[in-house]
């Protein structure tokens, strides 16, 4: 039915149905004779025991889609995999999506090989209208393509960094529509920052007849990123939307889903990339789906959610303790930022000296964002990188709850912060207490003189 089974099957069956569709390719023939420059051929055994035999890749030379007619078990899995991954987007919450594909690439030139196919379609544009989001690969993307990203500055509402539609609409008059590739917009970020107003975004694309790339890059594990762009998609326009496949599946880096709700589109995207196209990403979703199950991943998108109330409510008391706040991002399904000003207030030092505090004990994800820090890329200045706004308040701590989190990740995480936090108090109550001191003797000096 080109579905994902329900109950997801044992690793020996999955074994059978790969060794199955392995056999099905001409490189494992018993009488094959191969005189082509690309006959399957390995020389190591492990090399071939690794990737179950399945050598030729996917796609032909014009369209990573296309069938092989030497190699029917690799193109067998690459429809099968593209078919069952379109079926948990829809049970993810996209339900109206009609067409997908996996590609052997990461985020961010997945969403390059998206705007390198409008560019066929808009040959006078040169602009890509973006929504300030400080993540070097979904920047860079634009760049590779060959466009000028339009950077709109985020607005600051309470805690949260959202969607300056205003500016957007303003910065399309200025340049012309026409001029336009694109909007490119984000789901899954970083608090402080939440994802775009996509409904509205979709809107303004839609009235002004410019494409939508959404950078979706972990949002299908979150209901909340996934109802955006199918509300964005029914009122307005969404073109495609990018995502990862490690973030969402827990696979090995390397692959991605580009997904649409305009099946020649997609199709076109597909046709665009050059050449053929490992097989790897494509063979590991569908062994990690197989094996789960749909059931399994839905419940792996419950534990998740359960997991972020808890890691929300462990982080405020937290908080609390240091004087310090959670911020308050309620559109941010995924990040959870604590505020630092007690460090920040201090200098620095403090600040990045906590960041390497927490990866020296072996916490890895977290991040920390200084005030005011300037990073250059592509050319373009950025202040305030990584806060994904010029000037925001405060110095603060990120934090995520993402698919495959556990309790036991959320408690040992909060105890070594509690732990550095402390550290870091003492290290400033010190050196205050030596300045207090030195400022003390001068004084003393001064009254003496």
């Amino acid at each position: 039915k080109g579905k994902c089974p329900e109950d997801g099957w044992d690793e020996s069956t999955i074994e059978l149905f790969l060794h199955e569709l392995a056999i099905m390719d001409s490189n494992n023939f018993l009488g094959n004779c191969g005189v082509g420059e690309r006959e399957g051929r390995v020389a190591s055994g492990l090399v071939a025991r690794r990737h179950y035999r399945l050598i030729h890749g996917i796609g032909r030379s014009g369209d990573i889609s296309a069938v092989q007619p030497k190699a029917a078990g690799s193109s067998l899995l690459n429809k099968l995999t593209n078919s069952v991954v379109l079926d948990i987007i829809k049970l993810a919450g996209v339900q109206t999506v009609t067409n997908c594909f996996v590609v052997p690439m990461a985020t961010g030139m997945s969403l390059t090989l998206c705007f390198l196919t409008l560019r066929h379609k808009r040959p006078k544009a040169k602009y890509i209208i973006w929504p300030r989001i400080d993540q070097k690969s979904c920047f860079k993307s634009m760049i590779t393509a060959g466009f000028e990203p339009v950077v709109i500055e985020n607005v600051l509402e309470g805690d949260e960094l959202r969607t300056d539609i205003e500016a957007v609409e303003a910065k399309i008059k200025a340049l012309g529509a026409e001029n336009i590739l694109c909007v490119h917009s984000t789901t899954s970020c970083f608090a402080p920052r939440v994802p775009d107003r996509l409904e509205e975004l979709a809107v303004v694309c839609a009235n002004y007849d410019i494409p939508h790339i959404v950078n979706n890059a972990y949002g299908v594990q979150s209901s909340k990123c996934m109802h955006l762009i199918q509300q964005g998609a029914r009122v307005g326009r969404i073109d495609a939307f990018v995502q990862s496949l490690d973030k969402n599946f827990m696979v090995p880096v390397g692959g991605a889903i580009i997904a649409g709700f305009d099946a020649s589109f997609i199709q076109e995207i597909s046709k665009m990339y050059p050449g053929k196209a490992s097989a790897s990403p494509s063979l590991d979703v569908l062994i990690t789906l197989l094996s789960l199950g749909a059931s399994g991943y839905k419940q792996l998108l419950k534990e998740r959610k359960e997991m972020f109330s808890y890691l929300s409510s462990g982080l405020k008391k937290l908080a609390d303790t240091y004087n310090e706040r959670l911020l308050d991002t309620p559109h941010n399904p995924i990040s959870l930022a604590m505020s630092l000003k007690n460090l920040d207030e201090n200098n620095d030092v403090a600040i990045t000296q906590l960041g390497s505090m927490l990866f020296t004990r072996q916490v890895s994800g977290a991040r920390v964002v200084p005030c005011g820090t300037v990073q250059t890329v592509n050319n373009y200045t950025f202040k305030g990188f990584m806060s994904h706004s010029n000037d925001y308040p405060c110095a603060y701590l990120n934090a995520a709850s993402a698919i495959g989190i556990k309790k036991r990740d959320v408690d040992v995480f909060l105890k070594r912060l509690d732990k550095c936090l402390k550290t870091c108090r003492k290290e400033g109550n010190k050196e205050k207490s030596v300045n207090e001191i030195c400022d003390s003797n001068t004084g003393t000096e001064q009254l003496a003189n």
